[in-house]
């Protein structure tokens, strides 16, 4: 008993977190059933003159163990950042998830038939074959890529790790292009998921800092005034 007590003590930071995946993965079943015909149809001009390229199901399937990772690896080493990571993926998730409800929305976008046949389009075939194209905005590829990044660039454990943060980087930016090249999303989903995750690091990691700023300076006040 005494060591499940100290195991609840030391990992029970984990309770939230699985139970919001619940929830998400519910509700997001819940909408591809049900979001599969009525929809608004998502589109911009851009959209036209973004080649498809399947070579680019690398990252958008890499996307799932970056976020995870990250995740994981703040759940052990850091339970603040571990906190604002959380904080900043299950708002924006939310809130996309509130936008799917309130306003059904879809692309089409998909090719009518693959270009080429190899291992990359038949990933792309199966991708399109588990995947509706609804509930696209904003792009949680997009959203959630950016909050591992940004958790990884503020992570005290990484800071001093270059290649981490530099390959951080590239594997972000590698998945945004991705939902647009895969004919997963329209430019317009990916812009307001960076517009959404913009918005998230100003509140989650800025705000913080501009008090952490603030109290130094009151701080310093009282010094000389001394």
């Amino acid at each position: 008993m005494k060591t499940l007590n100290r195991f609840y003590a030391k990992y029970k930071h984990g309770i939230p977190l699985a139970i919001y995946m619940g929830i998400y993965l519910i509700w997001f079943a819940w909408l591809e059933n049900s979001n599969k015909k009525n929809y608004q149809v998502i589109h911009v001009a851009m959209d036209d003159y973004i080649p498809f390229c399947e070579l680019f199901i690398v990252p958008y399937f890499l996307w799932f163990a970056y976020v995870a990772a990250v995740v994981v690896f703040l759940f052990f080493k850091n339970k603040q950042d571990y906190y604002k990571t959380c904080v900043f993926l299950f708002t924006g998730m939310t809130i996309f998830l509130a936008i799917s409800t309130l306003w059904p929305n879809g692309h089409h976008l998909r090719l009518a038939s693959m270009p080429r046949d190899n291992i990359f389009t038949q990933a792309v075939a199966f991708l399109w074959k588990i995947d509706t194209p609804t509930n696209l905005w904003p792009s949680i590829h997009v959203y959630n890529s950016l909050g591992a990044h940004f958790a990884v660039m503020h992570s005290a454990e990484l800071k001093e790790k270059k290649g981490i943060r530099i390959a951080s980087f590239f594997l972000c930016v590698s998945i945004i292009l991705s939902t647009m090249f895969l004919k997963q999303h329209s430019v317009f989903d990916v812009v307001t998921g960076i517009a959404l995750g913009s918005v998230m690091y100003a509140f989650v990691y800025r705000r913080e800092a501009a008090l952490a700023a603030r109290k130094m300076r009151k701080s310093m006040k009282k010094r000389i005034s001394m």
